[in-house]
């Protein structure tokens, strides 16, 4: 049996996640109090999407579920308040996330104007529709359908607590200091695993829900950011490259299972609730 020890949504991509007692896990990722991840996104003005390898002070955009909004805030900037009702006014602008072209709904000059000043360079804020669907590659999950919104690839990222509890070993052993969970974005910490067992789970199982990781996750130098202060430093991808390669993703640095629901669409997960799993051996 694992256990979750952390639940995580990201409002917007790439700023600061919120952790919450307990969120639905859907084909399209996890949602909370009516807020899903990855459901807003930082767009340049041609509709390129940014992270915070581009502007890492992104770390430092807070967003809180406050009744029908959500609100962001970041050092020096007032609060701004995002509503959760959908405006049927809103423009459209087609939006580019790696090879995927989205039609988005831009946020407004006054939002873009807000991000723009919060992160230091410009940039404008999109929602993802609620009419559209963005389909994952069947080509890791044997064929079956996932979706997602502005996550990268796949709706849901998994972490064993023992995975970041052995590279902190390995980084003490190299005179460095270790590292919080936060640095690798995960949606869901699970506890009760051998480090790195998640990568040959075949589901994690509760409450009718299965949940199946399904691609190795590539890491990129974001988990050098540290997320307090949006201040890269060194980058754990050096230690990680010494045993943490993985052939099935042409040699990439692999930490994190992406993951998808084979069953339960819309089932709740809570923090301390048990997991069954089943290994893929």
């Amino acid at each position: 049996m694992a256990t979750v020890t952390e639940l995580v949504i990201y409002p917007i991509k790439s700023c600061a996640g919120v952790s919450v007692p307990e969120a639905q896990f859907g084909i399209s990722g996890l949602q909370a109090n009516g807020v899903h991840d990855r459901e807003w996104m930082l767009v340049t003005r041609e509709g390129l999407f940014l992270t915070q390898r581009e502007y890492p002070r992104m770390a430092l955009v807070t967003p809180r579920i406050d009744g029908d909004a959500v609100e962001v805030a970041a050092p020096g900037m007032p609060p701004l308040r995002l509503p959760l009702a959908h405006d049927p006014a809103a423009s459209n602008l087609t939006v580019q996330i790696w090879d995927h072209s989205v039609i988005a709904a831009d946020c407004g000059d006054a939002a873009a104007a807000w991000f723009s000043d919060a992160v230091q360079g410009p940039c404008r804020l999109v929602r993802f529709r609620p009419d559209v669907h963005r389909p994952t590659s069947t080509k890791w999950t044997g064929g079956a359908p996932a979706e997602t919104r502005f996550a990268d690839g796949y709706p849901i990222l998994v972490i064993g607590q023992a995975s970041l509890d052995d590279l902190n070993a390995r980084l003490k052993n190299a005179g460095r200091d270790p590292l919080p969970m936060n640095r690798f974005r995960p949606n869901l910490v699970v506890d009760g695993l051998e480090a790195f067992e998640e990568d040959y789970v075949e589901s994690f199982s509760a409450g009718g829900l299965a949940l199946c990781p399904v691609k190795p996750c590539a890491r990129c130098p974001i988990p050098a950011i540290d997320q307090a202060t949006g201040i890269p430093g060194p980058d754990p991808l050096d230690i990680l490259q010494t045993y943490r390669g993985n052939a099935r993703m042409e040699g990439a640095v692999c930490m994190g299972m992406n993951a998808i629901v084979s069953e339960g669409d819309g089932a709740t997960l809570r923090v301390g609730q048990e997991l069954e799993v089943s290994l893929a051996f």
